[in-house]
């Protein structure tokens, strides 16, 4: 019998490392992922201001696991019928149960020009483009740099961009702008609040309201006209990944797309236990791997048991966040329950949260690196 887990990020990995624990040591317990490494999303932003940072967030994933095995691979597609995983290389991988966690890729909602000028950021390859074309601007002499997306990564961007820009001595405006009224819109309005007196501390441009309409190579346009840019950087929203047709499935709170299939993380728009439409972050795809776990291990006892195409009774997933985290440049805010903090509190509540999400994941070495890199113990 096969698991098949597809993708290494968030969700696939904290599946992965319960699935190794639950499932029966006969089964085969495969990942498969495009690098084979696992990067660490909600610290990328780092990379632009810091190109040595990159170590500290990328762990290969066969330093992770210890049974499962690793396929670096291209995902082409899910055949659920077959129940088979077709890769990029024209060759297939079978399987009993299968979870799709392939993440999601940057949405530019057919907006032209948008995808041909900016530079999205979700992998360290765009990072390190980035940072490229932010020197040749402070080289340059100064200019704007353009965030489109008000979201967590646009803010982060944006905020690391102004801390750049700062550190660099250099005459650069860094602009964000989001077709909502405020930024971290989806937010609680402390949250919000509070993200906001950050940004405007580090003498971020934020426009609200802007809708973009299309850009070309010297300007973002928007119904409230044209923003000249330098460096253009769009983090406006997701979309599913290639091998699903760019779509995200809509599954339930129990995962299933089908008896012996489940999609989660930012592949899966998931709608949760109380009905409630589940943010694609993270935190979010961390807690639904480990209800993935217990449901994938509920699907392979069953077919294990009986071929009579019942499905057995799944776990229900119910969102219930914590709270929220952000860089913005050197500072930070967090939310925890209804208090919100600035300053070094939040930054240590940032970094905290990261280094122990690698240290769990198998990167020590990366959750030492992250701590010295946020609070100056280098050396030490």
């Amino acid at each position: 019998m096969r698991v098949v887990v597809l993708g290494g990020g968030y969700a696939g990995v904290v599946l992965t490392d319960r699935l190794e624990d639950r499932l029966p040591a006969d089964v085969d317990l495969v990942v498969v992922d495009e690098t084979g490494d696992h990067l660490v999303q909600h610290e990328l932003h780092r990379a632009i201001r810091r190109p040595s940072f990159a170590d500290d967030v990328v762990v290969p994933l066969e330093e992770i696991f210890d049974r499962a095995r690793v396929d670096v691979a291209t995902v082409d597609g899910v055949d659920r019928d077959a129940r088979q995983v077709e890769l990029a290389d024209g060759s297939s991988l079978d399987y009993d149960v299968a979870a799709v966690c392939l993440g999601a890729e940057t949405a530019y909602y057919g907006l032209p020009g948008v995808e041909a000028h900016a530079s999205p950021l979700k992998r360290l390859p765009d990072a390190a483009r980035i940072r490229r074309e932010f020197e040749d601007l402070v080289a340059a002499g100064g200019g704007t740099a353009v965030v489109g997306g008000a979201g967590l990564s646009g803010v982060q961007t944006a905020g690391e961009l102004a801390a750049f820009a700062r550190e660099a001595d250099a005459d650069v405006d860094v602009v964000l702008l989001e077709q909502l009224d405020a930024v971290a819109p989806s937010f609680p309005e402390p949250f919000r609040a509070a993200v906001r007196e950050e940004l405007d501390r580090e003498g971020v441009d934020v426009r609200t309201g802007v809708s973009v309409t299309h850009a070309t190579e010297e300007a973002v346009e928007t119904e409230a006209g044209a923003v000249p840019y330098d460096v253009f950087v769009w983090t406006g929203g997701i979309r599913g990944p290639d091998a699903l047709g760019g779509e995200r499935v809509d599954v339930r709170a129990d995962f299933a797309v089908d008896d012996r299939t489940l999609a989660l993380g930012d592949a899966a728009r998931v709608v949760d236990g109380d009905g409630a439409a589940v943010p694609a972050s993270a935190q979010a795809a961390v807690r639904e791997a480990k209800v993935a776990a217990r449901n994938v291990e509920r699907l392979v006892a069953d077919a294990r048991e009986r071929e009579d195409g019942f499905r057995p009774r799944l776990e229900q997933y119910t969102f219930d966040s914590p709270g929220w985290l952000v860089s913005v440049g050197d500072g930070a805010v967090a939310q925890v329950g209804s208090n919100v903090f600035r300053g070094a509190a939040a930054r240590a509540a940032k970094s905290g949260v990261g280094a122990s999400y690698l240290a769990s994941a198998g990167g020590v070495r990366q959750a030492a690196g992250l701590l010295r890199e946020e609070f100056g113990l280098a050396g030490e």
